[in-house]
């Protein structure tokens, strides 16, 4: 069990960029693929709209995402720098492939923070 624990810590410490690359390989190596898994998950909760009501209320994880970067794009580029734990390189192309997510399962005041620090260099966030 300590063993899964180690894994999960070092899984949160991914950058969204290595995350990616780690789903790609473990892609690769399994056979599988992780887009493919999404529709079973939607089709095998078919239990109606009170069963998800309650969901909706408890969610407690939530994702930033970045819709567009605005007219300072370089100020939303050092805005994901301080977020994320990105290079330079990395945080461009980010902002460059915009919309995508900035910080993924992160608490409700931490997805607020993290707007607001978007919302006053320019940037338009998006919260899940």
């Amino acid at each position: 069990m300590a063993d899964i624990n180690a894994i999960a810590d070092q899984i949160q410490g991914l950058t969204l960029l290595e995350a990616a690359q780690l789903v790609k390989l473990l892609e690769e190596k399994l056979g599988v693929s992780a887009a493919a898994a999404a529709p079973v998950a939607v089709a095998g909760s078919g239990g109606g709209a009170a069963a998800a009501a309650p969901a909706a209320e408890e969610k407690t994880e939530f994702s930033v995402i970045l819709t567009a970067a605005g007219a300072n794009k370089i100020n939303v580029i050092k805005a994901v720098r301080e977020v994320t734990s990105l290079g330079l390189k990395e945080a461009k192309d980010l902002v460059d492939g915009a919309p995508k997510a900035v910080k993924e399962g992160v608490s409700k005041d931490e997805a607020a923070a993290i707007q607001k620090k978007f919302v006053d260099v320019g940037a338009t966030v998006e919260v899940k």
